[in-house]
């Protein structure tokens, strides 16, 4: 996982007690910037980072806030690397060491290692430490003096390592500090190259590089996972104390000390150097100079590469050095913007390798079972799509014939009672309820002017009966084929929307099943993208380890033929130095026999 190096910045406290008369650097939370005499900050020179420690902070407090998520990463397995960076008389060596009081951060990433290894019960650990320094360019080794301008190799299996480089194996933090101290001073002399200087009077003239090689073996509990057993975890810690960078104009170094400023210095730019490229970003990295200085080269994995690595910048607070701590701010900047991408180490022995495959051959077994299942179930949801589909094209079909009947119903209806409206008509005109509107006679006199009829001469008009349609339309039997027609439609009505409410129910049962359905098809393809992805990555991790486990066999091959070589010779020399013996007897036989012979001759003369 792609992950920025944690840069923080500690100002040392004040060595000169005259006030600033010009600018000053203050602190406010995790940002530093330069300020003038009245408060009034400049532009361009403040700088944030991940902590900035003032005067006052302890040694204790950077190791915890700084460095120890590095270092427990490094008993899991990850590469780690801390180191301090600043001009000379700054602090890093005091931050890296300590005192007594106040151990430094290599101090308390040892013990905090054993302590992190002791809470571990399922895993053994072999811890490796080794001690160099880069002095004008020369890696000489601490642990043993006479190992001095050692080179520099790098391999398949080991990476970048010093050849000759001794290696100590330790069981405790106590055993490994008084090594640290034995690397620092072997009475009656100092391996460690240290100098005095106008600004320091124990000036670091070199650089140091404090190594831990934290092997760990899971233990073996009889389960199938090879991680449990077989893959042993390899993590390379590194504790970096760099020298400071110096102006000649203020050391007021000379002679050997000018030698060493001018190495110092190099070194300090050409790590700018490669800072600088790697903070551009891996699109617009050019060609990175790791190889230009030996420091650089050793921390090649640190610096971009496989690990997890913090900074510690110290700075001066002096107005004098001013130009110096901006140096180092700007440093430190660029760093910031590095990116690593730190995984654990694992080297797989020849079981393991066969376990994991196993593991992964019956991964892709569970994954080729999904994509059966998966397929299935796109089948059924296809089919049930198109059920889906028929059914509601059903439902609308008998919607539309219970429209049509209904409809044709209701016309029936209507043409039924205005039929029987009018043949309900009466025969003749109805007798009026009452007489009170009927004139009397007198009216009917006046009203015919005198005339009185002769009711016996009247005749009546015989009664027709008025009808709408011709009487034969109108006729008890088809009335009934009527009533019956619509008897029949209104039970074939009722058994529609029988049909169609069973309809509607499938209807929703099959919208349940079609969710259920498309939720259990978009997990399953969300399972199906993820274990594509991991069927990917670990092709990658299987074809990286069958390449890894070719070099290691060729490697292997090498070193049987060049032992097998080595036998021959070794024979050869015994054949050789056993005749030469024998010569050597011979001779010292006859040059034996000859003082004998002297002797006996010199005794006959007396």
């Amino acid at each position: 996982m792609a992950e920025k190096i944690c840069v923080a910045v500690r100002v040392r406290p004040s060595i000169s007690e005259e006030s600033p008369s010009g600018t000053f650097w203050k602190i406010e939370d995790n940002r530093i910037s330069l300020h003038k005499l009245h408060c009034t900050p400049i532009s361009g020179l403040s700088y944030a980072f991940d902590h900035v420690f003032d005067e006052s902070c302890s040694n204790s407090k950077v190791y915890e806030l700084l460095t120890k998520d590095v270092i427990h990463a490094a008993v899991d397995g990850f590469n780690g690397t801390a180191f301090a960076y600043g001009q000379t008389s700054s602090g890093k060596t005091f931050t890296m060491n300590g005192s007594l009081n106040d151990p430094g951060i290599i101090h308390r990433a040892v013990n905090d290692v054993f302590q992190k290894i002791q809470m571990i019960s399922d895993r053994e650990f072999l811890i490796r430490v080794s001690y160099m320094e880069i002095y004008n360019e020369e890696i000489n080794d601490l642990f043993a003096v006479e190992n001095q301008k050692l080179p520099i190799h790098e391999s398949l299996e080991r990476g970048i390592f010093v050849v000759g480089l001794r290696e100590e194996i330790v069981n405790n933090a106590e055993q490994v500090i008084k090594l640290l101290e034995s690397g620092e001073v072997t009475f009656p002399t100092v391996n460690r190259h240290f100098g005095e200087t106008n600004m320091n009077a124990r000036s670091s003239r070199s650089h140091t590089i404090f190594r831990m090689v934290i092997e760990s073996k899971g233990i073996d509990t009889g389960s199938g996972d090879y991680s449990s057993s077989d893959a042993i975890r390899v993590s390379v810690l590194n504790l970096v104390d760099l020298a400071g960078s110096e102006r000649i104009a203020k050391t007021g170094a000379g002679g050997v000390r000018l030698k060493e400023g001018k190495y110092i210095n190099k070194s300090l730019m050409v790590l700018g150097n490669v800072i600088n490229k790697l903070s551009n970003g891996a699109k617009q990295r050019a060609h990175i100079p790791y190889r230009d200085s030996k420091l650089t080269r050793i921390l090649q994995t640190a610096l971009g590469e496989n690990a997890k690595t913090s900074i510690i910048c110290t700075v001066a607070p002096e107005e004098v050095h001013v130009e110096e701590t901006k140096g180092t701010l700007q440093f430190a900047s660029r760093a910031k913007r590095i990116t690593n991408c730190a995984q654990v180490n694992e080297i797989l022995t020849d079981a393991a390798l066969l376990k994991r495959q196993q593991l992964e051959i019956e991964d892709l077994r569970r994954k080729l079972q999904y994509e059966l299942e998966r397929e299935k179930l796109e089948m059924e949801l296809e089919e049930e799509r198109r059920s889906h589909k028929e059914r509601e094209q059903c439902i609308r079909d008998q919607q539309l014939k219970i429209e049509n009947l209904s409809s044709l119903v209701s016309d029936g209806d209507r043409s039924s009672s205005q039929r029987s409206n009018y043949s309900e008509l009466p025969d003749f005109s109805p007798v009026p309820d009452s007489f009170s509107n009927v004139a009397d006679e007198d009216t009917w006199f006046k009203m015919n002017k005198g005339y009185i009829a002769d009711l016996d001469s009247l005749q009546t008009t015989p009664a027709r009966k008025v009808q709408s349609f011709p009487p034969q339309d109108i006729t008890p039997s088809k009335h009934e084929e009527e009533v019956q027609i619509n008897s029949r439609l209104m039970g074939e009505i009722s058994e529609l929307k029988q049909e169609l409410d069973l309809s509607n129910n499938s209807l929703e049962s099959s919208k349940q099943r079609y969710g259920n359905l498309e939720r259990e098809f978009q997990k399953l393809k969300d399972e199906r993208d993820s274990l594509l992805q991991t069927v990917s990555e670990s092709s990658k991790n299987i074809t990286f380890l069958t390449d890894q486990k070719e070099n290691i066999l060729k490697d292997l091959n090498c070193e049987v033929q060049r032992r097998k070589d080595l036998e021959a010779e070794i024979k050869q020399f015994s054949v050789a130095f056993a005749s030469r013996q024998r010569s050597l007897a011979s001779i010292h036989g006859e040059f034996k026999s000859k003082i004998e012979k002297l002797r006996a001759e010199n005794l006959v003369g007396y």
